[in-house]
């Protein structure tokens, strides 16, 4: 697939949503947008292949499933993962098996991205602090809105842009070069991956008394009963439901 230059720009702004957080998009940039399963399929709407660019982002969500930042500090960056991860699979007509073997080298540099963007914006903090000492709040709005916003499109949509823009052809070079054998082992070693996040996942459930036969009792439904998994998810919001109010009922009073 050929990427033009239009199509590299808008995934650079995409990660930018995924990271920025603009007041405009009420967070929900870093709450939706950053997960692979939905910049994924951003990310195949650009590309003009949604439907892949679903399976993919969700195939890469699976590493982030137990994904939680402390303290602003992330092992790995699922929003660059995801957008990236999934635009160079489909660039390459790739199987959506090898998006793991991608997302997790370009998860880390993100997480550099990320480190060396909160070093930049601690000179806004300090100027923030300055402007609100002074009681000037247009000031301290022009910041955040204008040079802050400004500095983390730069830092974020530019390095995206030239990695799918460029780096396109040299992944499918070295696709090429590792084809057979060793594309395989890195299949087989990427579709392993995803137990990390399900079992981060699970570690976190397990963790709050009773959760667990609900989460066995929705394994076992979708392994043997061919239910849709959407149907499923319906009935288990409401088992959710009724559980959390007969278990916690007085946070229903008032």
């Amino acid at each position: 697939m050929q990427i033009s230059i239009f199509q590299a720009i808008l995934l650079g702004i995409l990660y930018y949503l995924t990271v920025a957080s603009p007041p405009w998009l009420a967070g929900l940039g870093s709450v939706s947008l950053r997960q692979p399963i939905v910049s994924g399929t951003v990310v195949g709407i650009i590309l003009g292949d949604p439907v892949q660019g679903l399976i993919v982002g969700a195939t890469i969500n699976t590493l982030f499933l137990g994904f939680i930042v402390t303290g602003g500090a992330i092992a790995s960056e699922p929003g660059i993962a995801g957008v990236v991860g999934t635009a160079l699979t489909l660039i390459t007509a790739s199987d959506p098996g090898v998006a793991l073997t991608l997302a997790v080298p370009f998860g880390l540099v993100g997480t550099l991205i990320w480190n060396f963007r909160m070093t930049i914006n601690s000179f806004f903090v300090h100027w923030l602090d300055k402007e609100a000492e002074e009681g000037n709040l247009k000031k301290m709005w022009f910041i955040q809105l204008v040079p802050g916003q400004l500095l983390t499109l730069a830092l974020s949509a530019i390095p995206v842009f030239v990695i799918v823009y460029f780096g396109g052809d040299a992944v499918k070079s070295i696709l090429d070069i590792l084809a057979g054998t060793p594309l395989e082992i890195l299949t087989t070693i990427g579709g392993i991956l995803p137990a990390l996040g399900i079992a981060l996942t699970v570690r976190i459930i397990s963790n709050r008394k009773g959760i667990i036969p609900f989460f066995l009792l929705g394994f076992f439904t979708i392994s043997y009963s061919g239910i849709p998994i959407i149907l499923l998810a319906i009935l288990a919001a409401i088992l959710a439901y009724f559980y959390t109010d007969l278990k916690f009922p007085e946070s229903q009073e008032g």
